[in-house]
């Protein structure tokens, strides 16, 4: 059995060095789904949305509105440490398939410190763009 549930944030970003015009600052509508597969389990759900919701919602805060800026991209890191932006330093490129793969992990890292054993896996796709998205598949 599957479930999914959709959430959306806004969230700035680029990719330095980049040929084309990704190497701009720019931020787009993320959209992501995820969706968990696994047992049904006694009270009738694979996982209540509600619990669902308590694991991912702290992710789409902390990404909400803010900038992603990886750690070697001083001149932005700069810029945004000397205005008082919100912003999150990675140690990846911004390109959504890293985007995907790190919130992927931390959702299943969330999952299983929980203890949803029930559940066997998690796909995260993630929508940068109305026509272009990224998805991971982890097994739990």
């Amino acid at each position: 059995m599957k479930i999914s549930k959709e959430y959306r944030w806004e969230m700035g970003h680029r990719i330095p060095d980049h040929d084309g015009l990704c190497r701009n600052i720019h931020g787009h509508s993320y959209r992501m789904i995820v969706e968990l597969e696994g047992e049904v389990a006694a009270n009738g759900m694979i996982i209540d949305f509600y619990d669902l919701g308590k694991i991912v919602k702290p992710v789409i805060e902390k990404l909400d509105h803010c900038f992603l800026v990886y750690k070697d991209d001083v001149k932005v890191l700069n810029f945004l440490r000397d205005n008082a932006m919100k912003y999150e330093v990675t140690d990846y490129l911004a390109t959504v398939e890293n985007i995907a793969y790190s919130i992927g992990n931390l959702l299943a890292k969330g999952i299983k410190a929980q203890n949803y054993e029930n559940v066997k896996c998690i796909s995260v796709k993630i929508f940068e763009t109305p026509n272009s998205s990224a998805e991971v598949k982890i097994d739990l």
